[in-house]
């Protein structure tokens, strides 16, 4: 029997991207080869390579400025490529500094130019997201973390800024409708709601790029990328041909509303039960709290072990919280299915009733 899998990353896919994963790989419907061994240069690859970069441009509303790329070296590669590409020296970039993965952007933004953290929620171990801070009109632009997957916090309105900004969507990509229009890059790994690890997305506003005077390295430059629709060496083939297929998947079961409506029920379902019982703490601030990676911890660190054998004989899988964190995450990407998470809330229950009052 499969597991109920809470993983935060890499994270499960749909069934069906799954059996038409693993008939590509045997063989191709109409190719006569293995996805595996396709020439990245053939018609059936560049068929879809195509519908890869059209779909995201479809269930997000890109206009003609924006590109779609599909790079590799995860979201971490990103941290630098972003400065590297869009930040000269003596310039001033913004970061809002919300948990482990901003920390790291910001250490390798400091190579290229000048860094301002513009707000932080590091003095309550990264348990909110910040709201009251302004950002300064001269930044190159303003780099946020969507979703952060250790703490279980989520942006729920973006900040109101005209300075562009620069977002790591690694955890929600794809999770819900979005207005793209303040943005001018976002990247995201593929491993959570887009696709496997191996690939990582960026979108791109094409004003942003062409505007630093530094040698950019050409494997580094992402107009490297755009010229040759991210092909311009062997791209990650098998990646983003599964990403193709969780994409086609989004569409036809009725887009980014759709997941939407999905996540927001699985997620409702495990506050409510953190809510009904004390022994269940929520890590996050309940107005920041992540329809992606709920966080919580027990009122009796004592019974940690006794609950997570409860999961575990229930058949649930990496329900653990990160270690900087403690406690437990349930992640619940679009390819969750609710029934899973009525697994999960049904152990909740009963070991909130046992342990009540």
């Amino acid at each position: 029997m499969k597991k109920h899998n809470f993983s935060s990353g890499p994270a499960i896919l749909p069934e069906e991207v799954f059996a038409e994963a693993a008939q590509a790989v045997k063989e191709l419907p109409g190719a006569g080869l293995s996805i595996l061994e396709m020439s990245h240069r053939s018609p059936a690859f560049t068929k879809i390579l195509e519908e890869a970069i059209s779909l995201p441009k479809e269930l997000l509303g890109l206009g003609e400025d924006y590109e779609v790329l599909y790079l590799t070296g995860g979201a971490s590669s990103q941290f630098y490529m972003v400065p590297m590409n869009l930040l000269d020296e003596g310039e001033r970039a913004g970061y809002i500094d919300t948990g482990a993965w901003s920390v790291k952007a910001v250490k390798e933004a400091k190579l290229f130019g000048d860094v301002e953290i513009v707000a932080s929620s590091k003095e309550d171990n990264f348990s909110y997201i910040p709201k009251t801070y302004s950002v300064p009109a001269d930044l190159k632009y303003l780099h946020i973390t969507s979703n952060n997957t250790i703490f279980g916090t989520q942006y729920h309105e973006w900040p109101d800024t005209e300075v562009p900004m620069v977002c790591d969507m690694s955890s929600d990509i794809f999770s819900r409708p979005m207005d793209v229009s303040p943005f001018g890059l976002i990247y995201a790994g593929a491993q959570k709601n887009l696709g496997p690890a191996g690939t990582t997305m960026v979108i791109v506003r094409k004003d942003m790029l062409g505007r630093v005077e530094r040698a950019i390295p050409t494997m580094l430059d992402y107009r490297t990328h755009i010229k040759k629709n991210s092909a311009f060496n062997t791209p990650p083939v098998f990646p983003i041909y599964v990403a193709m297929l969780n994409l086609r998947w989004i569409k036809n079961q009725g887009g980014l509303e759709e997941m939407a409506r999905r996540n927001e029920r699985k997620a409702n379902l495990v506050y409510e039960a953190i809510e009904m019982y004390d022994i269940f703490q929520g890590v996050a601030k309940v107005e920041d709290r992540s329809v992606m990676n709920a966080t919580l911890f027990l009122s009796d660190p004592n019974l940690e072990g006794d609950f997570l054998e409860r999961c575990t004989q229930a058949n649930i899988s990496t329900i653990k919280g990160h270690r900087s964190v403690g406690g437990f995450r349930a992640s619940m990407y679009n390819a969750m299915p609710y029934e899973s998470v009525e697994v999960l809330v049904d152990v909740m229950h009963k070991f909130g009733k046992q342990h009540a009052g």
